[in-house]
């Protein structure tokens, strides 16, 4: 697909203080890519099942290192009481300077501990004790297959409130779609409901079709129709790899002061180092 040209300065103002997403396993990636990375850059270090709270702080550290800022996750259901998130905390706190987390529900349907959500979890008072300037939340501009809109909403809502509260900075990462349509419709949403932070808007990074439906299905993004018909593919031979590049194109001539501030966050399926490659490739393309 050929990359339209796009409005420079609107383009600018979406890639400005753009995000990235790390597992523990891709330190090695991260060094790799990290000449091709904005000093400064955000990178968040997931909670995932298979790491061990020192592989996360081990990555966390690495990329304050390499000049970057960490974002560890903090997957609420998944931490068994308090002592169990203190000893995150601390842990973290003795080798990054820690300013930024991200909460998240998690994955699990019934609760490891005594965390029901995210909103228990920032409710309880911890991240201010810790030092915590800002709290990344999440979004759902195509909604969540679990939970209803309204819940999210309220969740939102209630999340945003208690940050506020706390004197705790916070910004909004959605999932990541193929659609730019519920995107903009969902920021208007919130916008006139009151919610003002920054949204980083989740995409997948440039990855084979089946590696990107198949992040699809596990992260309940339902979108394998949209992907199909967004690159004109059969469904028997879905074949090839794709980036970003219509979503952008879509988003970036429609965005206005109704949206208000959205920056990009990439998940780099199809690995760190291609993300990136293609990351300077089209803003190099684009003249930004």
């Amino acid at each position: 697909m050929a990359t339209a040209t796009l409005d420079k300065a609107a383009l600018s103002r979406l890639f400005t203080d753009y995000s990235l997403e790390i597992t523990p396993k891709d330190v090695e990636a991260l060094e790799n890519a990290a000449h091709m990375i904005p000093p400064g850059t955000l990178i968040s270090v997931t909670f995932l099942p298979g790491a061990e709270y020192e592989d996360r702080a081990r990555a966390a550290k690495r990329i304050q290192e390499l000049g970057f800022r960490p974002v560890p996750h903090l997957s609420a259901r998944r931490l068994i009481d308090e002592a169990d998130l203190r000893t995150y905390l601390d842990m973290l706190k003795g080798v990054i300077d820690l300013k930024h987390v991200f909460v998240i529900a998690g994955d699990p349907n019934e609760p490891l501990g005594i965390y029901e959500d995210a909103l228990a979890l920032i409710d309880s008072g911890i991240l201010k004790e810790y030092g915590i300037e800002h709290c990344g939340i999440s979004g759902y501009p195509e909604g969540h297959p679990d939970i209803t809109d309204e819940k999210l909403a309220k969740a939102m809502h209630d999340k945003v409130a208690s940050l506020k509260r706390q004197g705790i900075d916070y910004s909004i990462m959605t999932q990541f779609g193929f659609d730019a349509e519920p995107v903009l419709e969902w920021l208007k949403q919130i916008r006139s409901e009151g919610i003002d932070g920054p949204v980083r808007i989740g995409l997948a990074g440039p990855a084979s079709i089946k590696t990107l439906l198949r992040f699809a299905a596990r992260c309940g993004v339902g979108t394998s129709a949209k992907v199909v018909k967004k690159y004109g593919l059969s469904i028997t031979s879905l074949i090839g790899s794709a980036g970003p590049d219509p979503v952008i194109e879509d988003l970036t001539p429609v965005l206005g002061p109704e949206h208000g501030q959205v920056h990009l966050h990439f998940y780099p399926f199809g690995g760190l180092v291609k993300t990136n490659e293609w990351i300077v490739n089209f803003k190099g393309k684009q003249g930004i």
